[in-house]
């Protein structure tokens, strides 16, 4: 199974329709880094990523981006093959 890590906070209906699809597709770990609980992490993420808002998704330490960049992964069929690697 794919290693999947993903920015997020505890409060953001994005993050949690993102792990939703993920679990949909049979992902059943999924590490997780709460930029909400440490402020750092959040500039971290912003450095590695260019973006600010949450959810940022890895999948097999390729950036796939929010949960909008996710479902257009998904739609594309390129999810299912990803995760499978």
């Amino acid at each position: 199974m794919a290693k999947v890590l993903m920015y997020c906070t505890a409060v953001c209906p994005y993050c949690v329709r993102a792990e939703q699809l993920l679990q949909r597709k049979g992902v059943t770990e999924i590490e997780k880094i709460r930029v909400d609980l440490e402020p750092e992490l959040r500039l971290a993420m912003m450095e590695k990523t260019g973006r600010r808002t949450v959810p940022q998704i890895y999948i097999n330490d390729q950036h796939i981006g929010g949960f909008d960049d996710l479902a257009a992964f998904d739609l594309a069929g390129k999810l299912t093959p990803l995760l499978a690697q």
